[in-house]
């Protein structure tokens, strides 16, 4: 696992926690977990790509 797919994956976790947690309880910065899922899916694509050029 490279580092850009380990750093997607904790980034989508952390995102879809804290959206789960703001489902149920208000708190400041709650939309930035939407933000972090899909900066999480993007890091996830580029490093499931393995940086080869086509």
């Amino acid at each position: 696992m490279n580092t850009a797919m380990a750093a997607g994956l904790g980034f989508t976790l952390a995102g879809l926690v804290g959206y789960l947690v703001g489902l149920t309880t208000a708190y400041p910065g709650r939309a930035f977990s939407v933000t972090s899922v899909m900066v999480g899916i993007a890091l996830l694509v580029v490093g499931a790509d393995g940086g080869a050029e086509t």
